[in-house]
């Protein structure tokens, strides 16, 4: 099954919607962090929500970024995303140790820690990005999310995340949604949201079971008629070329290359994202320190 994002509205428009599967761009971000379990359901829930925000963003060229840092064993987890919603992430230690709440499930908020912040930063090609943090609430992220909405955003919003990974290692489901209600919504529509929310099944039971995004809303939305707005499919992508990376030495500045190419005479660069490693040579640099130069 593709990974596919939606979104939506009531169709009063009181209420708006965004949901997704993202099982195999998950599994894929597992493969090239080699992520332990708990590091796969942290990294996997910021790249579900990261989709999910990046399309609510206007312009081809506006960028998401989040970070998530509560000062626990798994260190900084960052997504960037962009307006169709493929994202890229990494985690700082991806080798965290696992370890579990005594319902079962993974303890993501143990692995997070609970004394850092979130952050967003929406570089929406203006002078200065938006930026928007708040304290660490839970480290679970769906949690931190919830608050970060209303609180920077002030939208009232329930945010559902999941990931469930299998005891081989692998993620065999993951997915989220974001519902934010309106200030044109009545009483009774807030109290049936609520009452849906109290008794919705997890997420990753929800996309185990094979529930697609669309069936995961009605799950949600039970009473309420909706309409999906728009429909795509997302996936991780990392966006890193040479020329990116060039340039990225060339900023480095004349006396950093000068340094490299006289003790090392070569460099290896690789990306964060997707581990791709770039390797230039003595002539390389020494071409690149030309550019620095100018």
């Amino acid at each position: 099954m593709k990974d596919i994002l939606i979104r939506g509205a009531s169709e009063d428009g009181a209420v708006r919607f965004f949901a997704c599967t993202t099982t195999n761009l998950v599994e894929e971000a597992r493969k090239i962090h080699d992520c332990y379990p708990v590091a796969a359901a942290a990294l996997g829930r910021m790249l579900s929500i990261g989709s999910m925000m990046g399309t609510m963003l206007k312009s081809d060229q506006d960028i998401l970024t989040l970070q998530i840092n509560g000062k626990g064993p798994a260190g900084s987890v960052v997504v960037v995303s962009d307006n169709s919603s493929n994202v890229r992430g990494y985690i700082h230690n991806p080798h965290v140790e696992t370890t579990f709440k005594p319902s079962g499930k993974l303890d993501v908020g143990a692995a997070i820690g609970y004394e850092g912040s979130l952050t967003v930063i929406k570089d929406l090609g203006l002078k200065e990005p938006y930026v928007g943090q708040i304290p660490i609430v839970s480290g679970e992220i769906a949690d931190d999310f919830t608050v970060y909405f209303a609180n920077s955003e002030q939208t009232p919003s329930s945010v559902g995340l999941g990931v469930l990974v299998e005891p081989e290692g692998n993620v065999s489901a993951a997915g989220g949604f974001i519902i934010q209600v309106m200030p044109e919504a009545i009483e009774d529509t807030v109290a049936l949201l609520e009452h849906n929310l109290a008794y919705l099944r997890p997420i990753s039971d929800m996309v185990s079971s094979g529930l697609t995004a669309e069936e995961m809303i009605g799950e949600v939305l039970k009473g309420i008629s909706f309409n999906v707005l728009e429909k795509k499919e997302i996936g991780y992508v990392c966006n890193c070329h040479r020329d990116r990376i060039e340039k990225v030495l060339i900023s480095l500045g004349e006396a950093e290359l000068v340094d490299i190419i006289e003790e090392d005479e070569k460099a290896e660069i690789s990306c964060h994202f997707c581990n791709n490693k770039f390797h230039f040579n003595k002539e390389e640099l020494t071409a690149l320190l030309k550019e620095a130069k100018k």
